[in-house]
């Protein structure tokens, strides 16, 4: 997985645009929402605007810190690195990113359908212009399964959004501290902000489910409890296998690689009818972060094991 710059804008790009929608319309939840009366021109032209600058300063901003030497294009195969957590997180910016312009078209009048393609192909022309220029970089090249990834989270999306009129499983994203950067802080991260992108060892994914729209509840049930499916992986300081490192006091250290499931109870707050339309609007906007909640993880490790609130620091 590249390790670079562009993870931490492409975040951000996916967290500006999502932060933008704080007046936007609510997710449509059945019945559907009424469609704008029409495109308010002001905040249509500061989209495209915003977003259009956002991209080009992005790109020149990759082209001069780490795209400074251009090759051939080729491709590189990196679908058995990190456990495969990388391609889970290109699936989850994906997501994120469909949702954010989904979300910003809505803000600025324009119709449904309209919306989630547009959403849906910002978020594929942001993350395949990335790839393409990964194709001509020394030292990494086009990923085929990255850009299976991103393909898969616009379409979770998408597909959801054109066919049920909201969002029934979404990608959520957690995070824990662990004991690994120290061993090599500069691939894993130095800082909190450098770990939460880099180090997948404390990064969980997880696809989230509303119950109260996929089992055959009663009126009585709340609409805005879910049930989260999550996966991470752990013991990983290397890509593909684990490098040799020695301990301060010259100790070689071993760690034992292996993946981990979990399962947990969440809450889609934007689905609270009592709460006012502009909280729910903020609401949707931080819905990407999975919230502490009590977790059941097996791993091939150590078996199953209940956590109570947050995952423990290992």
């Amino acid at each position: 997985m590249k390790y670079r710059i562009r993870h931490v804008v492409l975040i951000g790009l996916c967290w500006l645009m999502l932060c933008q929608t704080i007046q936007a319309q609510p997710m449509p939840i059945p019945p559907a929402a009424p469609e704008p009366a029409g495109i308010n021109q002001g905040r249509f032209i500061g989209v495209l605007v915003g977003t259009a600058a956002f991209y080009t300063i992005t790109l020149l901003m990759l082209r001069k810190q780490w795209y400074k030497k251009k090759v051939p294009f080729h491709s590189f195969n990196d679908n058995a690195e990190w456990l495969q957590m990388d391609k889970v997180g290109h699936a989850a910016t994906a997501y994120c990113m469909s949702r954010g312009g989904y979300e910003l078209m809505r803000w600025s009048g324009v119709n449904e359908r309209a919306s989630i393609l547009t959403g849906g192909l910002l978020a594929l022309l942001f993350q395949t212009t990335l790839e393409v220029y990964d194709g001509h970089a020394e030292g990494w090249g086009f990923s085929k399964g990255d850009m299976l990834a991103n393909v898969a989270g616009t379409a979770l999306f998408v597909g959801q959004q054109y066919g049920t009129g909201q969002q029934v499983v979404s990608m959520k994203y957690g995070f824990r501290k662990t004991i690994f950067p120290p061993y090599r802080p500069n691939l894993l991260g130095k800082t909190t902000g450098q770990q939460m992108l880099k180090d997948y060892n404390g990064q969980q994914y997880w696809l989230s489910v509303n119950l109260a729209s996929v089992l055959p509840v009663g009126p009585s049930f709340p609409r805005w409890l879910n049930l989260d499916f999550g996966y991470s992986g752990s013991g990983m300081i290397g890509g593909h296998e684990n490098p040799r490192v020695i301990d301060k006091e010259g100790n070689e250290v071993k760690f034992t690689r292996y993946r981990q499931f979990f399962i947990s109870p969440d809450a889609d707050l934007s689905r609270i009818g009592t709460f006012s339309p502009s909280l729910q609007r903020f609401i949707g906007t931080v819905q990407f972060f999975k919230i502490p909640a009590p977790s059941l993880e097996f791993n091939r490790v150590k078996g199953l094991r209940f956590h109570p609130l947050i995952l423990p620091k290992e």
